[in-house]
This record gives C-alpha cells, structure tokens and sequence, in this order.
C-alpha cells in the first residue's frame, strides 16, 4: 500500500503541474479561440463577405487554431507531438489531393467574392453560360437564365474564363443594323431612322445617338443605328426601335431590301 501511495505521490509530482498546465491551455487557448472567430466575424462582415463564405472561414478557423491548442497541449503533458503532426500532414495532404477539384473551386470563389467582378441581380455571360446571378456560394455560383432555368457553374470556370458583365454600367448602347434599297432615298432614311430615334424617350440625348451609312452591300445600303440607354431599357429599345422602323418605311415607302435569287431559263430545241 504504501508502495502504492509513493508511486502516485510520484506521479502527482511529476505530471500534476503538466496536466494543470495542459487543462489551463485547453481552457485560456477555447476562450481565445472564441475572442479571434469573431475579431475574424467581424472584419469580415464589415467587408461586405458572403455570409455562406464567412461562416465557412469562421469555422475553419476554430478548426485550425483547436488543433494548434490541442497539440500544444498534450506537448505539455508530455506527448511526442513530432508523430502526430507527421500524421495530421499526411492525412491533410491526401485530402488536398482528393478535394483537389473543390479546393480549386473554393479559391476561385473566395477571388469572386473579394474582387467582385459581379454582385447578386446582374447578368452576366461566365463559365459558358448567360444568366442573372442569384448567388455566390462557397463552391460555386447560381444563375438564372432568361427562361428560368437555373445553372450552377464551378466558380474555378467562371475565374479561368471571361466574364462579361451586362449590369456593369449605367448605360448600354444598343447596335441596330437596317437596310434599304439602292433606289431609296438615302437622306429621306436618314432623317426617318432619326426621328424614330427622337420620338423614344427612354434613348438619352447624351451621348447622342449615331445614325450613318456603314455598308454598301451587295442587295441593299446599311445604316447602323446606335442610340444609348439605361441598362434597364436596353432590350425595351431594341425590340421596340425594331418593330417601329419596319412599320414606319412600309408607311413612308422605303424598302427593306431582302435576298432574291433570279433563275434564267434557256430552252434547248433539239
């Protein structure tokens, strides 16, 4: 018995201040865990970061810095820690490789959230698709293309490609093309298409829209046609402004020249 008692006063002795010491660790390290997530909450809510990304950053840095008092703390005890971080590495390692793809995804979403080349509500053409962007997720981004389908791309193939951005601008200038026939009034067009133009009034006067011969083209003698608009009116103008110069030359004459093909016939007497 009193062999008994020696050993555990020896071990008290030895390992009691280590095992205080390590239980102190664990509980001051939780406590500042707590205190540095939410400094991180913050400045990450200050910064304007997806929610769905800044809980997951949030939570991966618990993740990161537990493990760190954790290991800190059976060093304390006395634990070779050497092996154990030899094993979390490999294990974190292999998982990087297998995760490989999502990883690439998560890193391109985070550069999509921090240079936000776009925001939530604006179309945009990426990844190989067009659509309004419903959301920014950790993995991937949400669009919505004009007939309502909904398009999930990796965001590493939005962030490796082009991205066109329709919502960008306040203002948008919409490119029309019409002909007329070698025949027509070429002055009598020009003042039509510009008082079409004029009557709108969603088409701003500055900067002023462009009205001028482009093109003589094989059948017919081309306008271009480029008024400027706010980006919500850019495709009220454009089917609009179409619609009004076919109805207004039927009624002031001038023709819309359209591909004709003329067959000559040859008869053969035998």
């Amino acid at each position: 018995m009193e062999d008994i008692m020696a050993t555990l006063t020896d071990w008290a002795t030895l390992y009691g201040l280590k095992i205080v010491g390590a239980i102190a660790i664990l509980v001051i390290g939780r406590i500042a865990v707590g205190i540095l997530a939410g400094v991180v909450r913050r400045l990450m809510t200050r910064s304007n970061v997806d929610d769905t990304l800044a809980k997951f950053v949030v939570s991966l840095t618990r993740i990161a810095l537990m493990a760190f008092i954790i290991i800190a703390a059976l060093g304390t005890v006395g634990v070779q820690t050497g092996s154990f971080v030899a094993v979390v590495g490999a294990a974190g390692l292999a998982i990087g490789f297998a995760l490989q793809g999502s990883l690439s995804n998560f890193a391109a979403g985070v550069m999509l959230i921090a240079f936000r080349p776009f925001k939530a509500g604006d179309y945009v053409e990426a990844g190989g698709t067009a659509g309004s962007v419903e959301s920014v997720q950790i993995f991937n981004t949400v669009l919505n293309t004009p007939d309502n389908k909904k398009v999930i791309v990796p965001n590493s193939k939005i962030t490796s490609d082009n991205i066109t951005n329709y919502s960008a601008m306040e203002m948008r200038r919409v490119d029309l093309v019409f002909g007329i026939g070698y025949g027509d009034d070429i002055k009598k067009a020009k003042t039509t298409l510009e008082r079409i133009l004029s009557e709108d009034s969603r088409i701003l006067k500055d900067p002023a829209p462009t009205v001028a011969v482009s093109e003589l083209a094989d059948s017919s003698v081309n306008f271009v046609v480029r008024p400027w608009v706010k980006t919500g009116d850019y495709w009220g103008v454009y089917f609009d402004i179409t619609e009004k110069v076919k109805l207004t030359f039927d009624r002031e004459g001038i023709s819309i020249p359209f591909p004709q093909q003329d067959v000559h016939m040859h008869q053969v007497t035998a």
